[in-house]
């Protein structure tokens, strides 16, 4: 990829490039998402290109609440989550996650009665980090089908963190919030080559939203940075080529480690 990188700036692409990101690698995001998941992403109408997650996050949510809306938001969270719905002019309302009775082998959790009583008419979006940060809980299918029930009674969009997906232990399979019944029309998805490919400083991230919701968030974006930096996008594209292999390589090694803290 770093390769991919400088091959693109000794080939001079110097200049903007299309303000919610490079054709070839929205096509790239696309592609890997419905392989991947089987849920049809269109290139062209769903897929927006930000500087990296935390700018996503940031033009999402103006695009998508209003000033007196509610944002449900998991705590602990990470840190842009609360500050971002309060710029967007909306209020957060937590939802505590707990943390397991037996730490050796338990799960964080939520309290479904709390979860639900959050939700109400003013209840205009929901931030999932799956799996989370800090906690490194995976919300399970259990979980997300609890939420998405919810988001679909109060007509609530789903804003879904899953930026690290492959970075799994103990046999975890990670869900995407879109694949879920009902769902795939009230989610955005926010990732990023950050941590999946160790390029955080890079800052190429993007939005998967339903082609309503990208339209918003592509206005917002273009206001906040225009683009993300075009060389990073060209060689951003590369990445998904990777062999399965690599995937599995970077969830085994950062397994050795997490085995040695613990």
């Amino acid at each position: 990829i770093k390769e991919a990188a400088c091959a693109a700036i000794r080939g001079d692409i110097n200049q903007y490039a299309v303000t919610w990101g490079a054709r070839e690698l929205r096509e790239a995001i696309a592609s890997q998402f419905s392989r991947r998941y089987g849920v049809p992403v269109d290139a062209v109408e769903q897929v927006t290109v930000c500087c990296g997650s935390t700018e996503t996050l940031r033009a999402t949510l103006p695009a998508t609440v209003d000033a007196g809306d509610e944002v449900i938001v998991f705590e602990p969270f990470y840190e842009n989550y609360g500050p971002d719905t309060i710029l967007s002019g909306a209020t957060p309302r937590f939802v505590r996650l707990r943390p397991p009775a037996d730490r050796a082998s338990g799960d964080w959790w939520f309290d479904q009665d709390e979860l639900a009583a959050a939700f109400s008419n003013r209840t205009r979006a929901i931030i999932i980090n799956t799996p989370n940060n800090p906690t490194g809980k995976i919300f399970g299918r259990e979980d997300l089908t609890e939420i998405a029930q919810l988001c679909q009674q109060w007509g609530t969009i789903a804003v879904t963190d899953e930026i690290y997906e492959h970075i799994l232990y103990d046999d975890a399979v990670h869900v995407p919030m879109a694949t879920l019944d009902g769902m795939a029309d009230r989610t955005v998805t926010i990732n990023s080559v950050s941590k999946t490919f160790s390029v955080r400083g890079w800052r190429v991230g993007w939005t998967i939203a339903p082609p309503d919701i990208a339209g918003a968030i592509r206005k917002v974006h273009d206001f906040l940075t225009v683009g993300a930096g075009a060389p990073l996008q060209e060689a951003s594209a590369a990445a998904p080529a990777l062999p399965a292999s690599y995937y599995r390589d970077l969830a085994s090694s950062y397994q050795v480690r997490r085995e040695r803290v613990v």
